[in-house]
């Protein structure tokens, strides 16, 4: 059977696929942005890289049951979340385009919003496991 705080199997693995998908998503569009239209809101774009490098980190965490990391990289990601959500709702302006991070996620479903809660919520749930 597998151990509590395991990302092998049930919730944790479910979790871990969530990130890898929204690495690649937000990898992948990042990179399109950034080599076809930079020039048009380059931080958006630089931002979403960032969101992409993020969820990476964290899902390589989580995977690996780095605790340590997934909680920098989760804690990031819900400041990241956050803070650009607020910003591209008070003032437009800074973001010409959207980030994954915008509007709390508003073009992921708020997906990006509630990830980083259910992902800490998953490390504190999971705390008492052997890494």
């Amino acid at each position: 059977m597998a151990e509590h705080g395991e990302t092998q199997h049930g919730f944790g693995r479910a979790l871990v696929a969530v990130y890898a998908v929204f690495t690649i998503a937000a990898t992948s569009r990042s990179i399109y942005q950034l080599v076809t239209k930079a020039d048009e809101a380059p931080v958006a774009y630089a931002l979403s890289a960032v969101a992409g490098i993020v969820y990476g980190l964290a899902t390589w965490a989580l995977a690996t049951s780095n605790r340590r990391v997934a909680t920098a990289a989760i804690g990031f990601e819900l400041v990241g979340v956050l803070g650009v959500g607020v910003l591209s709702l008070v003032d437009g302006e800074l973001f010409p385009d959207e980030t994954v991070w915008s509007a709390f996620g508003a073009g992921y479903g708020y997906v990006p919003l509630v990830l980083p809660f259910v992902g800490l919520w998953w490390l504190r749930r999971t705390s008492g496991a052997v890494d």
